[in-house]
């Protein structure tokens, strides 16, 4: 399994800290003054990175219709792009994007962004998918509107063109997503059949979803982000507003911090306070004295020889005189 995946500084996988995206898409609304609070928001709620969508309006739809209308007044205006890629990193953010055309890919690349995020809805654009992949960069594939095939098609001409540095991101394309619709168990089905590392792109309006994502084992997680879900456009209404996407980064590191180790022991901490019990006198005993059962006793706290041995402990020579409630220890017998 390749469980993990290194896009520009960071490694992205198993036991590392969760990427997180702050999606910005079009809710810069072609403002350029709204594009940087944005940029500056995510940085303030604690993101790793700020992701937008380069595309013409032409690249989409056919124009005279109305997606056409919608989509070209919110196209990124692609000489913003370094720019926007200088500020994000003033504010320590990573720049990505999805690109939706060759062009688009070409561009990001001169750029040098350190990995694409392919949405979901270009998945099954294979001939695109391969172009992209041809730059040798992690690609980050959203997986709405897709079926195990689709996502298995994608794989194979992304590793055609050798290039195997994938994270998949279990997603639904439902905008809002209703948190029936989310089935974060999928992500286990990704990893066991394509032994990748996995993630979550989030589209409901929950603040308390992505955290369950990242318990379930997602290393990364997008989220829309807005100034104002009151401000016109199509992605703010489904988008978190600044003091709720930190909420949801915090509720993140709290899960990643309780999530601690796999290893099942007893902490040094619980060793000391932990209410346990041990071996111990039930009366003073000599240095010499056989132990019997009416000798010992057990009783908290911890500190000598644990109950689960008191077979093993009867019948032993006492090494030293110990009082009443002494713990019984190994070098004491």
């Amino acid at each position: 399994m390749k469980d993990k995946v290194r896009i520009g500084d960071r490694w992205i996988g198993v036991g590392e800290p969760t990427l997180v995206i702050a999606e910005i898409g079009s809710n810069h609304d072609r403002k350029w003054g709204q594009a940087r609070q944005l940029i500056e928001a995510a940085a303030e709620a604690g993101a790793d990175v700020v992701k937008f969508q380069v595309f013409e309006a032409e690249d989409l739809y056919s124009p005279g219709t109305p997606s056409y209308e919608v989509v070209k007044a919110i196209e990124l205006p692609w000489e913003w792009i370094p720019r926007l890629v200088d500020y994000s990193a003033k504010c320590g953010l990573m720049f990505l994007a999805s690109p939706f055309s060759r062009e688009a890919i070409d561009c990001l690349a001169e750029v040098e962004v350190p990995a694409y995020k392919w949405a979901s809805s270009e998945t099954i654009n294979l001939p695109l998918l391969k172009y992209a992949a041809a730059k040798q960069k992690p690609i980050l594939l959203s997986t709405g509107m897709c079926d195990l095939a689709d996502v298995h098609e994608a794989i194979e001409v992304i590793r055609s063109e050798r290039n195997t540095d994938i994270v998949l991101l279990q997603c639904t394309s439902l905008y809002p997503t209703e948190r029936r619709h989310v089935h974060l168990r999928v992500m286990d089905t990704l990893r066991s059949a394509f032994q990748l590392p996995v993630g979550f792109s989030d589209h409901t309006t929950d603040i308390v979803i992505p955290a369950a994502a990242v318990a379930r084992g997602a290393c990364v997680v997008e989220k829309h982000l807005t100034i104002s879900r009151q401000l016109p456009g199509p992605d703010h209404g489904y988008a978190l507003e600044p003091a709720e996407f930190k909420r949801m980064v915090d509720g993140i590191r709290v899960t990643e911090e309780a999530l601690g180790s796999a290893v099942k022991t007893m902490l040094p901490e619980e060793t000391r306070l932990a209410r346990r019990s041990s071996i111990r006198a039930a009366r003073d005993i000599e240095a010499g004295e056989v132990l019997t059962h009416d000798l010992l006793v057990i009783e908290c706290p911890a500190g000598g020889i644990r109950p689960r041995f008191l077979g093993a402990v009867i019948g032993q020579r006492l090494r030293e005189r110990v009082s009443k409630g002494e713990a019984i220890t190994w070098e004491k017998i």
